[in-house]
Parts: structure tokens; C-alpha cells; sequence
């Protein structure tokens, strides 16, 4: 057989480990070929394709971050109207199967890939955490990782200037990222989209602090956070070409309001791409890498259409259609977890 991979949507630590892990699966259990289509869905598009070999080359591609076969975003309508030249190109290249390494968008794509007559396996990436098929996506346990090392860095710098610290980190829509890194790096109050917070309840955990003595905090901030209607200004970001909203910066506006009401000295720091780039943990590689061994095996025993997930300790199938449509948010009784530890 002949089985093609590509990588979609943003950088995510582990997609490597997945490449890897489908082409010596493919090499070694089954004698199969891999191609690697370049740049995501424009390199399908394009038929911008190489040979992906089972040698020291892919082998030492697990430790790197990032993908070897670069990635990006097409326009629903532009990858739509493409469908006749990815089946052409599919064709040419003598594609079995294509296994679609990507987040909830690249996932909807491949459905749509599926549902139109291409042999099709997901496999799902992201750093937020947000694919609702599986307990949890590579990638997040890295983000997690560095955003808690930066709130281990800050508590030092915060107390010595008795400041407090607003650490703003990804989560357009969940607010996984900020949940953990926050519980894991003991920020003093998180605010995540699923919960829309009323500034004053920041100020006044912040003010308790310092009356008590502790003359620092921490507060870990979700990029798509948004505050209660009506407890202070802020206009929501337009949304790009591909349906993503664009942020003004909710980190600084949360901590110029604190600094408005309370007085106290407070600074901003934004981790952005940070998060996404570098080395993926043990956990990350460990996981990518079983997620693109059974996504190899089901593309070669034909259980295409279906998605790669993890449940416990298990990695199983679950339909394409059970990976898309809804994001898995953070669930009230977590937050409420990390409510105990606010202040």
C-alpha cells in the first residue's frame, strides 16, 4: 500500500513524532510507502509531495518541534472547490489512504474528504486541548509545561517587587491551557473563556494578598477570556479569513484595570507562540507517537473515515464525525477546583 500524511493548521509539539511514527510503522510492520504532502492542504492542492523513508533522518526527527512538512490554513471554500485536483493528485501519486494530522479545523476537512469518497484517517493535534473525541491531544502537555515554568519564573520577580503579574496564555475558545498551567504554577486566580469574569473579584483577591502580607500575584489569563457584560470596557477582535477572532489583548486591559482600581504596580507578559515551539515533552512524544502507529495500522486495514483518540489508557477509533462540531470545553466543576485556590 501507499499512505500519504499531512500537517495542518497551526504548530503543535509532537507532530514530528507523528510522521515518524507513521512511516516506520508502515515501513516495518507492513512493507508500505509514505509520501509527505508539504504546507497542509495547499501542498495537497498544489501536489507539492515527497518520499518519507524509514531511515536515521525521520528517526531523528521525534526530538524536533514543529513539522518537517510545514504546515497552514486554506479557506473552507477555496479547499471545497479543490476537490476534483486532490483527487486527481491522490490518484497520481497511487494514495491508499491519507492520514490528516491537524485540530478541529483540519478534522472538519477531512470529514468532508470522507464524506466526498477519500480514504481518510485523523489524527488529532492541538495545544488547547479542545478536540472532544479523545481525553487529550499531544501538544497540550507541553504548552501546559511552558506556561507553568514562566509562572515559576514570575512568582520570584513579583515578589521581589511586590507586583502583581498578569501572565496572559493561548485558549481562543477553552481555557485548558490556563486552567492547569495555573493550578500547576499556583497563580493566585485564572480566567478562562468558558467563564466570563468580573474584574472587581480579581481586585479583591489581589487586595486580600496584600493586606495579608503576601505583597505579590499571579493571574493566568486565557487569550479568548471576556469579561462579564457590563463590569468594564473592552471590544472583542474582528475575525480573520479563516473564522478566528483576532485579540486585542485582554492580558494588558485586565491588568491596566487592576492597576486603575487598586493602585498597585502591575505588568503584562504575553507567552504567544512561545507555547507552541520547541522540544515536546516525554508525554507528547509518547502519545503522538502511539497515536500515528495505530493511525498507520487502521489506514492499512482499511478503517479509514475514522480518527485516532486516546480514552484512559487505550487508543481506539471513534468516527470522524465524533471529532468535529463541538469543542470540548473546560467543565464548571474544574474551574470550580481552581476557584478553592484563587486568592
Amino acid at each position: 500500500m501507499r499512505l500519504a500524511c499531512l500537517t495542518s493548521g497551526g504548530d503543535c509539539p509532537g507532530l514530528n513524532a507523528v510522521i515518524r511514527a507513521v512511516v516506520r510503522t508502515a515501513s516495518n510492520e507492513f512493507g508500505d510507502t509514505v509520501i509527505g504532502y508539504e504546507d497542509g492542504w495547499e501542498g495537497l492542492m498544489d501536489d507539492r509531495r515527497r518520499d518519507l523513508y524509514d531511515d536515521a533522518s525521520i528517526d531523528r526527527i521525534l526530538l524536533r518541534g514543529g513539522t518537517i512538512l510545514g504546515t497552514g490554513r486554506m479557506h473552507p471554500d477555496k479547499f471545497k472547490a479543490g476537490l476534483e485536483q486532490i483527487k486527481e493528485n491522490l490518484k497520481d501519486a497511487e494514495v491508499d489512504a491519507l492520514i490528516a494530522i491537524g485540530g478541529e479545523g483540519t478534522l472538519k476537512g477531512a470529514k468532508w474528504l470522507a464524506d466526498n469518497g477519500i480514504p481518510v484517517i485523523g489524527v488529532p493535534k492541538t495545544i488547547d486541548n479542545d478536540v472532544n473525541a479523545t481525553d487529550v491531544t499531544f501538544g497540550f502537555d507541553t504548552a501546559v509545561s511552558v506556561a507553568a515554568e514562566a509562572i515559576d519564573r514570575l512568582h520570584t520577580t513579583a515578589e521581589s517587587h511586590n507586583r502583581i503579574l498578569i501572565v496572559e496564555v493561548m485558549g481562543r475558545h477553552v481555557g485548558w491551557i490556563a486552567l492547569n498551567a495555573g493550578m500547576a504554577g499556583g497563580a493566585h486566580y485564572t480566567v478562562i473563556p468558558e467563564h466570563p469574569f468580573d474584574v472587581a473579584d480579581i481586585c479583591k483577591a489581589m487586595e486580600r494578598r496584600f493586606q495579608m502580607g503576601e505583597k505579590y500575584g499571579i493571574v493566568c489569563v486565557a487569550e479568548g477570556a471576556l469579561p462579564k457584560e457590563g463590569t468594564m470596557d473592552f471590544s472583542e477582535g474582528e475575525e480573520d479569513q479563516f473564522g478566528h477572532k483576532t485579540f486585542n489583548g485582554i492580558g494588558q486591559v485586565i491588568g491596566d484595570e487592576i492597576k486603575s482600581r487598586t493602585g498597585y504596580d502591575v505588568r503584562t507578559t504575553v507567552l504567544g507562540h512561545i507555547q507552541r515551539g520547541g522540544t515536546p515533552t516525554a508525554f507528547d512524544r509518547i502519545l503522538a507517537t502511539r497515536f500515528g502507529v495505530h493511525a498507520a495500522r487502521a489506514a492499512h486495514n482499511g478503517e479509514t473515515n475514522k480518527c485516532v483518540a486516546v480514552h484512559g489508557e487505550n487508543i481506539d477509533l471513534v468516527p470522524l464525525e465524533a471529532a468535529v462540531g463541538e469543542l470540548k470545553t473546560v467543565p464548571q466543576r474544574r474551574y470550580q477546583t481552581a476557584q478553592a485556590l484563587f486568592g
